[in-house]
C-alpha cells in the first residue's frame, strides 16, 4: 500500500513538471500546419510557443460610448446587459477554447463595454476564465471609477480574488460619450484620463497589493495618425502602461458611425509614427505573431526613456538565443505555472540540453551590453527606471473583403482575385480566435466581427430585449 501510494505520488510529479503538457503540443503542432507556409519562418511564435490569444463574443455586446468609427454591429447596442447570460456564456466558450487549444492560452474578456457588468459577475466571469486555463484581459475604455474597480478585485469580508489582473483601455478622440469629456477634440486632450486610470492600479497594488498588465489601445484614422507619436511619448511617460498599441481603422461594423473620410492607413506610417515618438527605431523583426501584413509587435522593456528589445536580430548569439528557446522551451507554460514547478521544467529541459545554458548565458551578455553594462542596468532598477515596454499594430481587415474571402475558404476554394487571395492568407494566420461551442468551431476575429457578429446580436435582442415586460400586480384587471 506504502510503495503504490509512492509510486502515485511520483507519477503526479512527474507529470505536473513535464516541460510541455502533451495538450498543449498537440494544438500547437496543429496550429503550426496550418499556417500558411510564409509565415513559418524562425521569428514565428505561433505553433511553436504559443496557439494565439482568445476573444469572448455575444456576452455583453451593449456600450454606453458612441464612437466614430464603431467595429460593432448595428444591434449591439439594443441587447441588455444580463449576468447570467454572459458567465453561461463566458464558460462554454472557454471550454471550447480549452479542449480545442490546449490548457493554457491568453484570452480576452470582450464584447461591449467590460465594466457594465456588475462589479460580481465581471469577477465571477474572469475566475471562470481561470478555470480554464485562461489568462485574462478584461477589454474596456476606462470611463469608470477606482470604487467600481475595486469591487472587481475585493470580494466580500475585505479579500482580494485576484493577485493580478490585466486590462486593456481604449482612448482615442474618436470615441464619443466620456465623462468629462465627450468630445475630444485632440488626443493631447485625453492624456490626463489615461494617467487617471493608470492610477487607479496604481493606488490598487499600495491598498491591497494588487499587481496589473495596462494595454492601452488606440484606433488611428486619417483625424489622428499625426498624434500618434505624441500619444507614444506621452504614455511611455506614465509609466503605468507595458504596451501600447494601435489599430489602423477597418470598415467593420456599424455602418452609420463611418461619418467622413476614412482612408486607409497602412502599417508602415503607424509603425513610423511609433518611432518618432520614440526618437529611437524601434525593430519588430525578432518575434512575429501571425501575418506581418496583420501583426507588428516588438517585445522589450524601458531602461530610464531608452527602449529595448528582448532579442536584437542583429547580434547572433540573441538570434541563436531564440531559435533554441523555440526548440528546447516553446511550449512551456512560464506565465501560468508556479515558480518551483517551472524551475524543476526548465531543469528536466537542460538535464537533455545541457549547453542551453551557455546560450542564455550568450544572450545575457549580450543584452547587458545593448543596455550599457551591468552596473548601469543595476543603477537603473534601483531607480525603478526597468520595466516592460511592447509596442503592438493590429490591422483588422475590411468587412467588404472578409465576408467573401471567408466564404471560399469554408468551401475550399482558393481566391485569384489579389486582394481576396490576401485576405484569405491572414485569415488562415490569425492569431487571435473566437470560440463557437454550437458548431465547434473556432473562428479569426475578423471573421466574427465581419461576417458573425450582425445576425448574433440580431439574436441577441430577442433572447435579451433591453425592454422587459413587467408582469402585471396581482389582483390587477383579472
Amino acid at each position: 500500500m506504502m510503495w503504490s501510494k509512492i509510486r502515485a505520488a511520483v507519477g503526479r510529479a512527474g507529470t505536473s513538471t513535464r516541460p510541455v503538457d502533451p495538450r498543449t503540443r498537440a494544438a500547437l503542432d496543429e496550429r503550426w500546419a496550418a499556417l500558411p507556409a510564409a509565415v513559418r519562418t524562425p521569428s514565428q511564435t505561433l505553433g511553436r510557443h504559443a496557439v494565439g490569444c482568445e476573444g469572448t463574443h455575444g456576452v455583453f455586446p451593449k456600450c454606453n460610448l458612441t464612437c466614430s468609427p464603431c467595429y460593432h454591429s448595428a444591434d449591439a447596442n439594443k441587447v441588455r446587459i444580463d449576468g447570467e447570460h454572459t458567465l453561461r456564456e463566458v464558460a462554454a466558450q472557454m471550454r471550447h477554447l480549452a479542449s480545442r487549444r490546449g490548457p493554457r492560452a491568453h484570452a480576452q474578456l470582450i464584447g461591449g463595454e467590460v465594466s457594465l457588468l456588475a462589479p460580481g459577475v465581471h469577477a465571477a466571469a474572469l475566475t471562470i476564465m481561470r478555470e480554464h486555463g485562461r489568462e485574462p484581459m478584461s477589454f474596456t475604455h476606462g470611463d469608470f471609477d477606482y470604487e467600481y474597480l475595486q469591487a472587481v478585485v475585493v470580494g466580500e469580508g475585505g479579500h482580494t480574488r485576484f493577485g493580478r489582473v490585466s486590462y486593456a483601455v481604449h482612448f482615442d478622440k474618436l470615441m464619443r460619450g466620456r465623462r468629462g469629456i465627450p468630445r475630444p477634440r485632440s488626443e493631447a486632450e485625453l492624456h490626463p484620463y489615461r494617467r487617471r486610470f493608470a492610477e487607479m492600479f496604481a493606488r490598487l497594488k499600495s491598498e491591497h497589493g494588487v499587481s496589473s498588465y495596462l494595454a492601452h489601445n488606440m484606433t488611428v484614422a486619417p483625424d489622428n495618425i499625426d498624434e500618434v507619436a505624441d500619444v507614444v511619448d506621452s504614455v511611455v511617460g506614465m509609466g503605468g502602461y507595458s504596451m501600447v498599441s494601435f489599430q489602423p481603422a477597418a470598415f467593420v461594423g456599424d455602418a452609420r458611425r463611418w461619418s467622413g473620410g476614412y482612408g486607409e492607413i497602412d502599417i508602415d506610417t503607424v509603425w513610423n509614427q511609433i518611432e518618432l515618438g520614440m526618437r529611437q527605431p524601434i525593430s519588430y523583426h525578432s518575434i512575429q505573431f501571425g501575418d506581418p501584413r496583420c501583426n507588428r509587435t516588438a517585445l522589450g522593456f524601458m531602461v530610464g526613456r531608452r527602449w529595448h528589445p528582448f532579442l536584437d536580430v542583429t547580434q547572433q548569439a540573441e538570434v541563436d538565443a531564440r531559435d533554441q528557446f523555440f526548440t528546447h522551451l516553446g511550449g512551456v507554460n512560464f506565465g501560468g505555472t508556479r515558480p518551483p514547478v517551472l524551475v524543476v521544467k526548465v531543469l528536466r529541459v537542460l538535464a537533455g540540453y545541457p549547453q542551453g545554458v551557455l546560450v542564455a548565458v550568450r544572450w545575457v551578455r549580450s543584452a547587458l551590453r545593448r543596455c550599457g553594462g551591468l552596473r548601469q542596468l543595476f543603477i537603473a532598477f534601483a531607480r525603478h527606471q526597468v520595466r516592460p515596454m511592447t509596442f503592438v499594430v493590429h490591422r483588422f481587415m475590411d468587412a467588404d473583403n472578409v465576408g467573401p474571402a471567408w466564404d471560399m475558404m469554408k468551401s475550399g476554394e482558393r481566391a485569384s482575385d489579389p486582394v481576396l487571395l490576401e485576405t484569405q492568407q491572414r485569415l488562415a494566420a490569425c492569431t487571435y480566435s473566437m470560440a463557437h461551442p454550437e458548431t465547434g468551431e473556432l473562428v479569426p476575429a475578423c471573421v466574427q466581427h465581419s461576417v458573425l457578429d450582425p445576425g448574433e446580436n440580431q439574436q441577441l435582442r430577442r433572447l435579451l430585449p433591453l425592454t422587459v415586460a413587467k408582469p402585471p400586480s396581482p389582483g390587477c384587471c383579472s
